[in-house]
C-alpha cells in the first residue's frame, strides 16, 4: 500500500517537473520569436533609413514640407504624398469602420440564422482574398464611373464646401482621392469585421447575463457592456486596417491619379507614398533612389506613430 502511494507521488512529481520544463521551453520559444520579429522590424527600418541618408543630408526636414518632385532637377519633396496617404486612409476608415463594426455585431449576435451568418462570414473573408490588382481594375471600370455620378450630385448641392468642389485640373468622375478612399474602405472592411467579430465573441458571457439581469435590453447591453468590453480588440482591428490602407500600393496606384499636387477637393487626383515608390523605383537612379528610400522611411515612421497612439488609447481606456 505504501509502495503504491509512493509510486503515485513519484509519478506526479515527475509529471509536474516535466510540465515545468515544457512551460519554460514554451516561454523561451515565444520570447525568441517575439524578439526575432522586433529585430526584423528594426533591421528593415535601419536599412531603409541608411539608404535614405544622402537625401536626408541634402534636403533635411524640408523634404517633408515641399511639393516638388522633379528628377531631372534633382529636387524632391513628399508633402503631397504624405497628404494623399493620410487623406485616402482617413476616407477609407471613415467608411469602413462603422460598416465593419456593424457587420461584426450582426455576425457575433444571434440576430440572424446560423446558415445566413455562415454565408456572410464566408463572403466577408472572400473580400480579403481578392488580389489588389483585381480591385484596381474593378475600380477603373466600375467604381470610378459609378462615383462620377455621386461626385456630380455632391458638387451640385454641396459644391460650396471645399472638399466637394470641382478640381482645378481634370473633371469630376475620373481618378482621384475619393475613389481611392472608397477602394481602401472595401479592402480594409474584412480586417475590421473579422477582428472586431472575434473581440465581441470573446467577451465573457457572464457580463451579458449580468446586464440582462439588471434589466438592460439587447441593444443597451450591446452598446454599454459588450462593445466597451471589446474596445481594445476593436481598436486593434482599426489600427491594422489603417496600416493596410497606408501601405496599399497597386489598387490605389491605379485609381488615385498619381498627381503630385495638394487639392482640398475629394475629386482631384492625388498620390500616396506607396504609389510613388511603385511608379518610380524601377527607373530611379542616384539621389532619386535615396529620396524614395527617405519617403519609405517616412511611411515607416507614420505607421509606427499611428500604432503607438492606438496603444496609448487602448491603455487609457483600460484604466477607466
Amino acid at each position: 500500500m505504501n509502495t503504491s502511494a509512493q509510486s503515485r507521488q513519484a509519478d506526479a512529481k515527475n509529471r509536474s517537473e516535466a510540465d515545468r520544463i515544457l512551460d519554460r521551453s514554451f516561454i523561451w520559444t515565444t520570447l525568441f520569436f517575439a524578439f526575432a520579429i522586433a529585430a526584423v522590424l528594426l533591421w528593415i527600418g535601419f536599412q531603409v533609413g541608411i539608404q535614405g541618408i544622402p537625401a536626408l543630408q541634402k534636403f533635411g526636414l524640408g523634404f517633408l514640407f515641399t511639393s516638388s518632385w522633379n528628377p531631372p532637377r534633382s529636387t524632391y519633396g513628399v508633402l503631397p504624398q504624405i497628404y494623399g496617404t493620410l487623406a485616402s486612409s482617413f476616407i477609407g476608415l471613415l467608411i469602413a469602420v462603422p460598416i465593419g463594426i456593424g457587420t461584426a455585431v450582426l455576425l457575433s449576435e444571434n440576430i440572424l440564422p446560423v446558415s445566413v451568418r455562415t454565408v456572410l462570414v464566408f463572403l466577408v473573408e472572400l473580400l480579403a482574398a481578392i488580389p489588389s490588382v483585381v480591385y484596381g481594375v474593378w475600380g477603373i471600370f466600375v467604381l470610378i464611373p459609378f462615383l462620377g455620378g455621386v461626385g456630380e450630385w455632391l458638387n451640385q448641392y454641396l459644391g460650396w464646401i471645399p472638399i466637394f468642389s470641382a478640381p482645378k485640373t481634370g473633371a469630376i468622375g475620373g481618378p482621384g482621392l475619393f475613389p481611392a478612399g472608397v477602394i481602401l474602405a472595401i479592402m480594409t472592411l474584412p480586417i475590421i469585421t473579422a477582428i472586431s467579430r472575434d473581440a465581441l465573441a470573446s467577451v465573457p458571457r457572464n457580463l451579458r447575463e449580468a446586464a440582462y439581469g439588471l434589466g438592460c435590453t439587447r441593444w443597451e447591453t450591446l452598446l454599454r457592456v459588450i462593445i466597451p468590453a471589446a474596445f481594445s480588440g476593436i481598436v486593434s482591428a482599426v489600427m491594422l486596417a489603417l496600416g493596410r490602407a497606408m501601405g496599399e500600393t497597386m489598387a490605389v496606384t491605379m485609381i488615385i491619379g498619381n498627381s503630385n499636387r495638394i487639392s482640398p477637393s475629394l475629386f482631384a487626383p492625388s498620390n500616396t507614398i506607396a504609389s510613388l515608390l511603385a511608379n518610380q523605383f524601377a527607373e530611379a537612379r542616384g539621389l532619386q533612389i535615396s529620396s524614395l528610400m527617405y519617403a519609405a522611411f517616412v511611411l515607416f515612421i507614420l505607421t509606427l506613430i499611428v500604432n503607438i497612439l492606438a496603444e496609448l488609447i487602448v491603455l487609457r481606456v483600460k484604466r477607466l
